[in-house]
């Protein structure tokens, strides 16, 4: 059977290919993909070739944020079944090392991680994976809706690592997929005013409708903005979804004294100028955040009880036959693109 796939061949060049049709092992299942998000870590390596020490060797496949149906099922597998509809958690740990023994399996350093070099991703009609990281998704969530379960997890630890609840004052600096995400829990989990800062007017234009406080930072300070909208009190929480310094700066000058700092982009390698005299003078908490762990079914059930409407971030959808013009548009078109799927 034909595995229609698309390779990464170059630096901005995706060619359509076929890969081999994989196989259920005993504990796994072959999904038929149905819904790929278009992810800002598969933009970098697309148009870079690397992320820090991940170096693509080409050809190379992209896709991490996937959800599709269960089309084969190993013989060790007994939580699924053929025509199950399903989304998978991206990375498989090892299960041996003492952070997977720990409950700290997203911290694995022998983490098999679609998409990450070396290992390839799903922009294929067929793929295998661990059926333990493969969650049955429920008739009223769309492939999509499945596919940005993925993204969801990380808003979600974000927002549980800072301890976000009930009736608190949020920022997040950045409102690309992955701020609009831990936006969008940040809601859940109570937050009752949120500030969002961002360059893009179409982002921040999304931030608005999905019902935060818009700051375009490239107008105004967004750490003043901030404080003079909370009577020069702060918030409770600011969390970093970029990764610069000048985001970082931001969110240590809005945060109150006593205060809690997430760091969750990766936009530089390194950051300059860290305000220590401010964070300790406010005694502020600074916390990171790498990935997710077990909150899948959190997430889930998030999107299928209405409690989060995750797909109202999607701003372009795509066929697969499209996938070479889906990474060209949202590469070209950054400024209108908030969130990019592609729809089998």
């Amino acid at each position: 059977m034909p595995n229609k796939t698309f390779y990464m061949t170059d630096i901005e060049k995706i060619e359509v290919g076929e890969a081999a049709m994989p196989q259920a092992g005993p504990d796994d299942v072959v999904i038929k993909i149905q819904s790929v998000g278009i992810c800002g870590s598969d933009l970098h390596y697309y148009q870079k070739g690397a992320i820090g020490d991940f170096v693509v060797d080409y050809p190379f496949i992209l896709g991490h944020e996937a959800a599709g149906i269960v089309w084969e099922v190993g013989e060790k597998v007994t939580h699924l079944k053929k025509g199950d509809r399903v989304c998978m958690e991206p990375g498989v740990p090892c299960m041996k090392c003492e952070e997977c023994l720990s409950g700290h399996y997203n911290l694995c350093k022998d983490v098999r991680f679609w998409a990450t070099p070396p290992y390839d991703g799903v922009l294929s009609e067929y793929v295998s994976h661990p059926a333990a990281f493969t969650f049955k998704i429920p008739d009223q969530m769309s492939f999509t809706e499945g596919a940005l379960v993925e993204p969801l997890a990380i808003g979600l630890h974000a927002c549980n690592t800072g301890g976000v609840k009930l009736g608190q004052t949020v920022a997040i600096l950045g409102a690309g997929c992955i701020g609009l995400v831990t936006l969008l829990a940040a809601k859940a989990y109570g937050a009752t005013r949120i500030f969002v800062g961002d360059v893009l007017d179409k982002r921040l234009d999304k931030a608005a409708e999905l019902g935060a406080i818009p700051v375009n930072t490239a107008k105004e300070d967004f750490a003043a903005r901030v404080m003079e909208e909370t009577g020069g009190r702060g918030v409770d929480v600011a969390i970093d979804c970029a990764g610069f310094s000048a985001t970082v700066d931001a969110c240590l000058g809005c945060a109150k004294p006593a205060g809690m700092i997430v760091l969750v982009g990766l936009g530089a390698d390194r950051i300059d100028g860290f305000n220590t005299s401010l964070m300790s003078t406010r005694e502020l908490t600074v916390k990171s955040i790498f990935r997710y762990r077990n909150l899948y079914p959190t997430a889930i059930q998030a999107i299928a009880g209405g409690k989060i409407d995750v797909g109202a971030i999607v701003s372009h959808r795509f066929r697969f036959d499209d996938t070479i013009e889906a990474f060209a548009t949202c590469t070209k078109d950054i400024r209108n693109v908030v969130k990019g799927v592609i729809e089998y």
